[in-house]
């Protein structure tokens, strides 16, 4: 079934996760949807220095809105704000230097987010994809500090502050991949087995697809989306999957094209039309478990993934100073 599932999900994505795929489905597309004006709204782009993220944040800085672009590396973050300023006249860009696998500073950095600023729509983009299983300095295992607990606490964090809003949303950067991948709650930090980066990333994924999901049902005033950039020619992807890169970067949609999905869910009014919780791709929700694969979960396991990563987001909200 593992050998089925990664084939459907790779044929499939020849067809439409690439730049030919973009191009196809661009042709439906309404480009008054995107053709707004945004200023005065607020907007929270994690992993902003290059790739989707800062594509996303250059878009959204184009139509008058506040960027704020959180970064890991504060030089490679500077840079990339001076380039948006520069290339969008847009000054209300701001920079916050913060490591998402890090919990206990994205509780800090919240708390003093959320008495500084107001905040319209958070986009969690920042992710990785490391092939060797490495903890953090709190003993997570990165990717899932990243991708997981890291996108948990950040948007739980600032849900008051999205909860008072004017038209808030909450979009998560997620992927194709993680249709190949069945919820595993028994081993969320990828402890057991042999370590296989590419699949764990894709677990990764479908959680952050059962977050959305169940974020939706419990926050009925906040818009909540996941979407699937495709299969875009960004640093990421030519550092963690050098070898499918090689085979495939002639056909790789461009960062601005990845990115074009997220800026429709972030600033366009037909986004909002549509139900809080789907899974999007091209500006049209898409279903999340592939024909016969199998990946469908009893709700007591996606509830359990909620308590469990509440018990973590506390753990370290609790040790975190100030």
């Amino acid at each position: 079934m593992s050998w089925y599932r990664n084939t459907v999900w790779f044929v499939k994505g020849l067809r439409e996760y690439t730049r030919c795929g973009y191009e196809s489905a661009a042709m439906h597309f309404n480009p008054d949807d995107v053709e707004v004006n945004v200023a005065g709204r607020s907007f929270l782009v994690t992993g902003a220095n290059s790739g989707i993220g800062k594509a996303t944040a250059k878009e959204i800085a184009r139509r008058g809105g506040t960027v704020h672009l959180v970064c890991r590396n504060k030089e490679r973050a500077e840079v990339a704000r001076g380039e948006i300023v520069t290339e969008t006249g847009n000054q209300n860009i701001f920079l916050h230097v913060l490591d998402i696998s890090n919990p206990k500073e994205i509780w800090k950095f919240a708390e003093k987010f959320k008495n500084e600023h107001k905040l319209n729509v958070l986009i969690n983009n920042a992710g990785c994809m490391v092939n060797n299983r490495e903890l953090t300095e709190d003993g997570l295992e990165k990717n899932f500090a990243t991708n997981t607990l890291g996108t948990y606490v950040l948007t739980t964090a600032l849900l008051p502050l999205l909860e008072k809003a004017v038209d808030a949303r909450v979009i998560t950067v997620s992927s194709g991949g993680m249709l190949v991948q069945k919820l595993n709650i028994s081993d969320l930090q990828s402890e057991n087995g042999t370590f296989d980066g590419t699949m764990v990333y894709a677990q990764n994924k479908r959680q952050q697809v059962v977050l959305t999901e169940q974020w939706a049902k419990a926050h009925r005033n906040i818009h909540f989306s996941v979407m699937h950039p495709g299969w875009a020619d960004t640093p990421a992807v030519r550092s963690s999957m050098p070898d499918f890169y090689e085979k495939m970067k002639n056909s790789l949609r461009t960062e601005a094209q990845g990115a074009d999905t997220v800026v429709w869910l972030a600033v366009s009014s037909e986004a909002t039309k549509l139900p809080s919780g789907l899974f999007f791709q091209d500006r049209q929700p898409v279903r999340t478990h592939l024909p016969l694969a199998s990946t469908h979960s009893p709700p007591e396991d996606e509830e359990k993934l909620m308590e469990v990563l509440e018990e973590f987001s506390q753990k370290f909200k609790s040790t975190s100073p100030g």
